[in-house]
């Protein structure tokens, strides 16, 4: 077998991993730094409970009940408006029906949860600035609401036909879902309201890199070194 070589117009190169240098976007390097420093800094518990979220299964039913309680889009607004304007043109009744959907909206959804009228509150996890949501779970505890944490404020807005959305609240369901909304409750309760009193004293962070750990490793063995001498 000929050997291979890489020089000038001979053979083709072998395949690298490049992304060494690769150029990211700044915000990339945003990312990537923000999450090295939540792990270097002790993060207060107040901004750590954000990094325990609802689990996948739970999360999958959340999300199914509010996908049946999205609201309309511009085009079924002006539908459902121009089927009321033709029925009120021919002289019939129009009905005004009451539209069950899910709410959202930071201000909205605080007003509901000091009224105690929201049954469900789902909070995201990634908001930033973190200070628009960071009280909303002492709210809901201190007024008796049920709450939840879920990953991606995207994820929340696709409900709502938003890019993002930093907090959902269902209020009024039809009774059909009131047992699911039942059993969800009671997992939301298990995971955040009962460890209320955890999530209050733990902190987060704290995680030092591989190479700060071997040094501090490094140093421990050489004391225990020292005073095995010693001794």
């Amino acid at each position: 077998r000929r050997p291979r070589h890489f020089g000038i117009g001979q053979d083709i190169q072998p395949k690298r991993n490049l992304s060494r240098f690769i150029k990211w976007p700044k915000y990339v390097n945003l990312q990537r730094q923000r999450k090295i420093l939540r792990m270097r800094l002790k993060v207060p518990p107040a901004i750590n409970q954000f990094s325990q979220t609802l689990d996948r299964n739970t999360a999958v039913q959340l999300f199914k009940l509010l996908a049946k309680y999205r609201p309309e889009t511009q085009q079924e607004k002006k539908a459902r408006l121009n089927a009321q304007a033709e029925k009120v043109a021919a002289g019939q009744q129009a009905e005004a029906e009451k539209q069950l959907v899910v709410k959202h909206g930071i201000n909205h959804i605080t007003n509901l949860v000091e009224s105690k009228k929201a049954k469900l509150v789902v909070i995201a996890n990634d908001v930033d600035p973190i200070e628009i949501v960071v009280w909303l779970p002492a709210l809901c505890r201190k007024m008796g609401v049920p709450y939840c944490i879920v990953k991606s404020k995207s994820r929340l807005g696709t409900v709502v036909h938003q890019k993002t959305a930093t907090a959902l609240a269902i209020v009024d369901i039809k009774d059909e879902d009131k047992q699911s909304l039942a059993s969800l409750v009671e997992a939301v309760n298990a995971n955040f309201t009962a460890k209320s009193d955890e999530i209050r004293r733990t902190w987060g962070g704290g995680i030092m890199g591989t190479k700060s750990q071997a040094k501090v490793a490094k140093r421990e063995a050489a004391l225990a070194r020292e005073v095995k001498l010693s001794a």
